[in-house]
C-alpha cells in the first residue's frame, strides 16, 4: 500500500494528518522564539537545557493520568479542548520578557507540553482503532514524517520570521497555527468505541501499569523505542550556534537552518528505507543512526560541513520511530493502547530529557563534539540489544 492509496482509501486518516501537520507545526514553531529570547537573556547552558526538556517532562509525568484519561472519555472533545489550552498558552508567551521570568516561561511550556503530549497519545491510540494492518504500519509512517518534519521546519521557519521581525511576531504567528488546526479538526467526524468501565480512575492506571508489568515483550519494545529520544538535538544545536556559528550567521538563522535541513532529512529518509526496513535489519538500521551521529560530530566545527553531519543523523529517524511504535501498536490489545501509548511516550520523552539534561550538563566540561560521538555510541549498544531481542518476536 503506497501513501496515496491510503490517504484515498481512509479519508479520515487524511483529515487527520491535516490536522496533524498544523498542530504540530504550532507546537513546535515558537522554539527558535524561545530559544532565541533565552540567548538575547543570557541564560546559561543549564537554563537553556531546562527550558528544552521542560518540552518533554510532562509527557513523563502526565502519562500514567493520560493513558486512563483518553480510555475512558470520547475523543473527539478532548482532542479540542488541548487545542485550544496550547492557544491560550502559546498567547501568554508574550508576557515573558526577562530572564528573571525564565520561571514562568517553564510552567506556560509545561502547561502548552502537557496538552500537545495528550494530543499526539491520543491520535497514536485512536489510528488503530480505526485502521488495521499494513494499512495502520503506512499511517504511523505518515504520521511520524509529519511529527518529525514539523519538529524542525516549524523551527527552520521561526528562524527566519524571529531574524527579520522577532519574537512576538512568532508567537502570534504561532497561536494562528492552533486557530487553523481547530477550524479543520471540529467539522471532523469518526466514530470509535469507548471502553465502559466502572473501575475507578486510579484502578484503571493500575491496571494498565499491570497490564505492561506482565508482558515483557511489550517491556523491551517500549525500552527500544525510546532509543530515538537520543536524537534530541536541540540543546546541542542552540549551543553550537551560541558558541561557534554565531560568528558566522546570525543565532536564530544559524537554528533555523540546521533545523529545515535535519527536517529535510526527517521527511525524505521513510521514502528511500520506510519499506525496506523488518525484524531482521532493523539492527542495521540502528548501527547506521549511531555512525550517522557520530559523522555530525566529525563535522561540527564548520557551519556548512556540520549541515550535512545533520542531514544524514535525519535520513534513518524517522523510519526507526515509526518501525518501532508500530511494534509496540501491533502487540497491544485495543483496550489498552491509550495506557500502552501514553506510558511509552513517558519513557521516550525521559530519554528526550535524559539527552536534553546530558547535554546541559556536560557542556561545561567537555567539547560539543565529544558529546555527540557519546550519543552515537548508544545506538551501537542498542543494536546488541535488539539482536537479544528479535530472538523473542
Amino acid at each position: 500500500m503506497t501513501y496515496r492509496e491510503l490517504l484515498t482509501t481512509y479519508p479520515v486518516v487524511k483529515k487527520l494528518s491535516i490536522v496533524q501537520f498544523i498542530a504540530y507545526f504550532g507546537a513546535w514553531f515558537s522554539n527558535v522564539a524561545i530559544y532565541s529570547m533565552l540567548v538575547d537573556f543570557g541564560a546559561s547552558s543549564f537554563v537553556i537545557a531546562s527550558v528544552v526538556a521542560m518540552h518533554f517532562l510532562p509527557a513523563v509525568l502526565m502519562a500514567p493520568f493520560i493513558g486512563a484519561f483518553i480510555d475512558r472519555v470520547k475523543i473527539k472533545r478532548l482532542m479540542i479542548t488541548l487545542l485550544c489550552i496550547e492557544l491560550c498558552m502559546t498567547l501568554l508567551f508574550l508576557t515573558v520578557t526577562s530572564l528573571d521570568e525564565v520561571w514562568f516561561l517553564m510552567i506556560l511550556l509545561f502547561i502548552r507540553m502537557s496538552a500537545a503530549s495528550m494530543f499526539f497519545s491520543t491520535e497514536m491510540s485512536l489510528l488503530p482503532k480505526l485502521i488495521h494492518g499494513e494499512a495502520l504500519q503506512k499511517a504511523n509512517e505518515i504520521h511520524s514524517i509529519i511529527w518529525s518534519f514539523t519538529y524542525s521546519a516549524g523551527m527552520a521557519v521561526s528562524g527566519v520570521i524571529v531574524h527579520f521581525w522577532g519574537t512576538k511576531v512568532a508567537f502570534l504567528i504561532d497561536a494562528s497555527f492552533f486557530v487553523f488546526a481547530l477550524m479543520a479538526f471540529i467539522p471532523l467526524h469518526f466514530s470509535v468505541e469507548i471502553h465502559e468501565t466502572k473501575e475507578k480512575f486510579f484502578t484503571t492506571i493500575k491496571e494498565g501499569f499491570l497490564y505492561i508489568k506482565n508482558d515483557k515483550i511489550i517491556i523491551h519494545l517500549i525500552l527500544l523505542h525510546s532509543c530515538v529520544g537520543l536524537t534530541a538535538f536541540d540543546t546541542l544545536v542552540t549551543l553550537l550556534a551560541d558558541f561557534h556559528y554565531k560568528y558566522i550567521i546570525a543565532v536564530p538563522l544559524a537554528i533555523g537552518i540546521s533545523n529545515a535541513v535535519r527536517a529535510f532529512a526527517l521527511m525524505v529518509g521513510p521514502f528511500f528505507i520506510g519499506n525496506w526496513v523488518n525484524k531482521e535489519n532493523l539492527t542495521y538500521l540502528l548501527i547506521f543512526q549511531g555512525v550517522t551521529i557520530i559523522s555530525w560530530a566529525l563535522l561540527q566545527s564548520n557551519f556548512y560541513f556540520a549541515l550535512i553531519g545533520l542531514f544524514l543523523t535525519g535520513f534513518a529517524t524517522t523510519t526507526l520511530w515509526s518501525y518501532t511504535y508500530a511494534l509496540i501498536q501491533k502487540r497491544t490489545e485495543p483496550k489498552y493502547l491509550g495506557r500502552v501509548v501514553a506510558y511509552n511516550d513517558m519513557i521516550f520523552m525521559l530519554t528526550n530529557v535524559a539527552t536534553t539534561m546530558f547535554i546541559g550538563l556536560m557542556a561545561s566540561l567537555i567539547s560539543l563534539d565529544i558529546i555527540t560521538v557519546i550519543l552515537g555510541c548508544a545506538f551501537f549498544l542498542m543494536a546488541f540489544y535488539y539482536t537479544k531481542l528479535k530472538e523473542i518476536l
